[in-house]
């Protein structure tokens, strides 16, 4: 498991997925211009979930026992990625309409860095490497988002914070994916997130089946490619690609994200920005690189 590539096509698998979810924010951004966040999230996890269970492996079972039955004791846990992926979820999609697709997308990209850090609770082992690109990190994230009167837009403040969410949900799914089958949780997290969006949609926001038909492509495009399709591309190419080299082609999803949102949404960048962009990038393959006595090597 997790053997170095022989083959292209996992590697083929995870950049598909990466540039899904960059184009992801094209699509959030253009779905929020006909209903709320909630309204989108409860729809888009819903479909992601119902995605995913033709993927399962029913064996003659009905689909809810053969859900229910894998979680066990782990229970708990899946409602608990449930629960960080709603929060994370709402904060993104919000913060999605106050900034552009692109910088939304390099902003919510520095979960890979922040996953290391969030080791350090947990007592793992973390290199100079790391360190590296924290720093390159952060100074791209300052010339991305700090404005000229020396403040975090709205947008951006609230991306980041869905970033921390991302990376305690990647230590929540890894601890996870050790106990259960991974298509189950996700599964499972999706129906929760989606429950909970929709539950506070028909309380906070009005739902107006005209306005989601406008939505329909940015809501089909997030809930069937980005979260079902990119999320299985995901598991069948890490049976054979370690975590850190799937995690350097994912980093390439907030430059999808500035493709996306230039190609289909107009938006621009400056220099400055487009900068930070680079330092961004740079920060998140730095992270990913393990320095030994002989050699740099990606690991």
């Amino acid at each position: 498991m997790n053997e170095p590539v022989r083959h292209p096509l996992p590697v083929v698998q995870l950049l598909l997925a990466a540039a899904i979810w960059g184009f992801a924010f094209v699509a959030q951004r253009a779905g929020m211009e006909h209903v709320g966040p909630f309204t989108f999230n409860g729809i888009r996890f819903l479909l992601g979930a119902a995605a995913i269970v033709p993927f399962l492996r029913v064996r003659r079972r009905v689909v809810a026992v053969s859900i229910a039955e894998p979680l066990g004791r782990v229970a708990w846990g899946v409602a608990l990625a449930g629960l960080v992926l709603f929060v994370s979820a709402t904060l993104q999609q919000t913060g999605v309409v106050y900034t552009t697709a692109g910088k939304a997308g390099f902003v919510t990209g520095l979960y890979v860095v922040i996953v290391p850090l969030i080791g350090l609770l947990r007592r793992q082992k973390v290199g100079l490497a790391v360190w590296c690109g924290v720093g390159f990190a952060l100074g791209g994230l300052y010339l991305l988002t700090i404005t000229g009167r020396f403040g975090v837009d709205l947008g951006d403040g609230l991306v980041l914070a869905s970033a921390f969410g991302w990376a305690i949900h990647v230590h929540i799914v890894g601890w996870l994916a050790e106990r259960a089958r991974p298509l189950v949780v996700a599964a499972v997290q999706f129906a929760i997130c989606g429950t909970l969006s929709l539950a506070i949609a028909l309380v906070v926001e009005t739902i107006v089946i005209e306005r989601l038909m406008q939505a329909a492509v940015p809501i089909l495009y997030a809930g069937l490619l980005s979260t079902g399709v990119a999320y299985t591309l995901q598991v069948i190419a890490q049976r054979r690609v370690s975590p850190a080299r799937a995690g350097i082609v994912f980093s390439l999803e907030g430059a999808f994200a500035v493709l996306g949102g230039w190609a289909l949404l107009g938006e621009t960048m400056t220099g400055r920005m487009l900068v930070g962009c680079a330092l961004m990038l740079i920060g998140m393959i730095v992270s990913q690189i393990r320095f030994t006595r002989t050699a740099c090597r990606l690991s």
